[in-house]
């Protein structure tokens, strides 16, 4: 695999009324292409943050950060993000608000039917185009959440970052969306970087569990390659022994090592 990601010794320090504070400091991670990677740590911990940094939503203090040979100077459209909150426009049908993005990407060189089959093509994607017409007070949190998910895969980004996407819905919702954006990632050969906080949810969907340390000057302080067999099915991995292994690890280091760091 090709290292579609490099973040080279990035630190980030926010002015407070208190003077500088420090959320992440001598961050390393190169992420492969077609790689999953999930960020996951104790509330504080500068996942979002360091998120955001490879958005381009935010610069950081210091170190570099490289996507496809390229320096990320600010967002882009080779990143499609995806928050907790939807951020759909409440005005605008399902359709609509993915057409939005593909105008915006797309709209200079290809015609309006184009535009409209690449639109159609994503919401299938993500089993939506039944709802195409709907808007969004007129579909589930998980179908928004869903219509985000293709917003951001109809840039046909080079990388898809997800911020907790799925931390409002309900356990089952939940399930439901973690399997199906696994589909999708198979179809699509998607490079996601991902924050969450569930164990099992990184477990699951990852080829690496990076965890971090606590804030503030929070820094890496594990790496957990998931070796699973894909495609995955959760009822059968259940029980997996090495699954039970990853998720033993993973809780070892949030709930012992860091809260001994922590007391």
């Amino acid at each position: 695999m090709d290292k579609y990601l490099g973040i080279e010794q990035v630190g980030m320090a926010f002015d407070t009324r208190k003077g500088p504070f420090t959320a992440l400091a001598d961050i390393d991670l190169a992420v492969d292409q077609g790689e999953f990677v999930s960020l996951i740590g104790h509330s504080g911990c500068g996942k979002s943050t360091l998120l955001n940094l490879v958005a381009g939503l935010i610069k950081p203090s210091s170190g570099a950060m490289i996507l496809a040979g390229r320096e990320i100077a600010g967002p882009g459209p080779d990143r499609g993000v995806v928050f907790q909150n939807h951020s759909l426009l409440p005005w605008l049908t399902c359709f609509d608000n993915v057409y939005l993005a593909v105008e915006r990407v797309f709209g200079e060189r290809e015609s309006r039917a184009e535009l409209k089959t690449r639109t159609g093509r994503a919401l299938e994607l993500v089993h939506l185009g039944d709802a195409q017409t709907k808007f969004p007070n007129e579909i589930s949190g998980g179908m928004k959440q869903r219509v985000g998910i293709a917003r951001a895969l109809s840039m046909e980004p080079k990388m898809l970052l997800l911020d907790e996407p799925f931390g409002a819905l309900d356990a089952l919702t939940r399930a439901h969306l973690q399997d199906e954006l696994m589909r999708i990632v198979a179809a699509t050969g998607s490079t996601v970087l991902m924050v969450t906080h569930d164990v099992d949810e990184a477990v699951l969907l990852s080829d690496r569990v990076v965890m971090l340390t606590n804030g503030p000057a929070a820094g890496i302080g594990e790496i957990l390659a998931i070796d699973l067999p894909r495609p995955r099915e959760r009822l059968a991995l259940a029980g997996h022994p090495r699954y039970l292994q990853y998720r033993k690890a993973v809780l070892e280091f949030l709930y012992q090592k860091q809260m001994r760091v922590a007391a």
